[in-house]
């Protein structure tokens, strides 16, 4: 287990904030339920239901086991105020791809109501770096999150087309912030990053109540997670300051969240479904960066950052035709609200409202199933005017993260089913 989870960790390094995530968060964990526009969580009907809906594991027999991938190419920009001196210029994060795997498996017990499972994904990540001269370098240059979760659990068939499920969710994380002390990078090198980790738990839920061949209506809920990340600051400005690691800590609350959703099927060859999927994002306000040790002058020891992130919604619409042999196809609309306000936006999330299309197409065997799905992102332009810096060096060197922000991805799942 120990190497299986560095070697996911190292996989999901570089799953981006800024595809299908209002804050951190990360939706898409198969393809199935992707190509529907993430509408599953009334059909939750494979092993990845373990995240979308934990009771929808109650509609499966014997053992599975579901394999996923999620290829990514994303391009936020930001194109500085037509007052600024580098205005006209576009800018790009350094790194625009990523991949991010999936792990699910599924057991029936023999002779009993009750269905376990296990989960291994990541819900939520970032992964941007921004150029040195966007005018906003000592508002923020980069963010990175790895979020690993391990989920096991538990469903029952309560009563004929009722079943409710728990589990405990398993988190490991590692993250990463820096900004710049001053406007530039030159002449002397100057900067600022805190580097920390955390392994911590929370629990999800799940209901699933199948009204009748036609209805169903699924929800699923998501406990809020306390992240206390233990590591270090990285200080540095020449020629005053040279470089000086010291150890830090800081805490975050990561969102609550939960998922309605009814299923209709108005024939067996047709399943349609609408979504509302809720995040507690107002969770994560100010945090406290706090240095164990006096940091050189002139560096605050206790570093207050203000991000102020505002509560959110996506709707999610999709549909599944199944045809004759095991195939079906699939497709879906999501929209995605943001939740960076302007008073205090910070580019490593770049967040923006955001309208994703998708398609795909499938194939069950007795034992074995296939998915792909393509999902379309855009995101309009967002124009953020007069907001203030998160934390001290954006409002000494008098920088703030206003401009245009636009955002733009394309994104390939695959996932791979097996059942003995």
């Amino acid at each position: 287990m120990i190497a299986l989870k560095k070697s996911l960790m190292v996989l999901l390094a570089g799953v981006p904030s800024t595809l299908l995530a209002n804050g951190f968060r990360l939706v898409s964990q198969d393809a199935f339920a992707a190509a529907r526009g993430e509408a599953f969580v009334a059909t939750a009907d494979n092993p990845s239901a373990i995240h979308y809906n934990p009771a929808g594991l109650t509609q499966l027999d014997g053992q599975q086991v579901r394999l996923g991938a999620y290829a990514l190419y994303f391009d936020p920009t930001f194109t500085p105020p037509c007052d600024a001196t580098n205005a006209g210029t576009t800018y790009h994060i350094e790194k625009k791809d990523a991949l991010a795997p999936q792990l699910y498996y599924a057991y029936a017990w023999p002779d009993s109501p009750i269905h376990l499972g296990l989960g291994i994904y990541a819900p939520h990540g970032a992964s941007v770096t921004w150029p040195q001269d966007t005018g906003f370098r000592a508002v923020a240059i980069e963010g990175e999150l790895t979020y690993l979760r391990i989920n096991p659990v538990i469903a029952c068939e309560i009563r004929p087309g009722l079943s409710l499920a728990a589990g405990v969710m398993i988190d490991s994380t590692n993250i990463t912030l820096a900004q710049g002390l001053r406007r530039t990078a030159q002449p002397f090198k100057n900067s600022f990053s805190f580097e920390g980790d955390d392994l911590s738990t929370g629990f999800n839920l799940g209901l699933l109540w199948r009204i009748n061949e036609k209805l169903s209506f699924g929800a699923t809920f998501r406990s809020a997670v306390t992240l206390g990340f233990e590591g270090q600051t990285h200080i540095e400005q020449q020629p005053v300051i040279r470089p000086t690691a010291l150890p830090a800590e800081t805490e975050m609350e990561f969102p609550c969240t939960a998922v309605v959703g009814f299923s209709y099927r108005p024939t067996p060859q047709w399943n349609i479904e609408i979504d509302a999927d809720y995040s507690n994002w107002s969770s994560i306000d100010t945090f406290t960066i706090r240095q164990k040790e006096k940091p050189p002058f002139p560096v605050q020891q206790d570093i207050p950052v203000t991000l102020d992130f505002k509560d959110s919604w996506i709707l999610k619409l999709g549909a599944t035709r199944y045809f004759d042999d095991g195939w079906y196809a699939s497709a879906g609309y999501l929209f995605n609200q943001n939740s960076v306000p302007d008073d205090y936006y910070s580019p490593v999330a770049a967040d923006l409202d955001r309208h994703v299309l998708t398609l795909g197409l499938g194939r069950k065997w007795s034992k074995y199933s296939v998915d792909l799905a393509y999902q379309f992102c855009y995101g309009p332009d967002r124009t953020v005017k007069d907001s203030q810096p998160s934390s001290t060096p954006g409002r000494f060197a008098g920088q703030t993260a206003d401009g245009t922000y636009g955002f733009i991805s394309h994104g390939l799942l695959v996932s791979v089913g097996m059942r003995f």
